[in-house]
């Protein structure tokens, strides 16, 4: 940029507007000698998490599968589903060479690390919200990762 040239606090409020409304988290933008990057912090939201159906959840604490009658959501509508509170890369280890926080089949309690995610070279621990058994891992480690985006499901 130009010593001299004076920065429009307009087209900076348009871009931030912009990277709001898109879900982005940082947009950057050359005009001639100007250069502008525009970025958001995004900080880990609790995940809420919706109430499982009883039937469904008598029928696995009993340990019976579920039958024809019982009707299993998919992923991103599983009320187990524990959700990605931001954009970035997860992360199923704490380091390449170390055994994964969790598998199918793990049992977890509230508080445990299920995976990081790593955004704007920050670790964001992901924890359990409720106890339970992990039912399914959809993400592979190193595996970028939307805002919202079902990771695993809990039982």
């Amino acid at each position: 940029m130009a010593k001299d040239a004076p920065v429009d606090p307009d087209f900076i409020r348009e871009l931030a507007n912009l990277v709001n409304e898109t879900g982005l988290s940082e947009i950057e933008v050359e005009r001639g000698d100007l250069r502008v990057r525009v970025a958001r912090i995004l900080t880990a939201a609790p995940v809420q998490l919706a109430t499982m159906p009883a039937s469904y959840a008598a029928g696995l604490a009993a340990g019976m599968p579920a039958d024809s009658t019982t009707i299993v959501p998919p992923a991103e509508q599983h009320p187990g589903a524990v959700r990605s509170p931001m954009v970035g890369t997860a992360y199923r280890r704490p380091s390449p060479d170390a055994k994964a926080f969790i598998e199918v089949g793990s049992l977890v309690s509230v508080g445990d690390r299920l995976l990081l995610i790593e955004a704007m070279k920050t670790f964001n621990d992901i924890t359990a919200t409720k106890a339970g058994i992990v039912r399914a891992i959809f993400v592979e480690d190193g595996q970028p990762v939307e805002f919202d985006e079902p990771l695993l499901v809990i039982d």
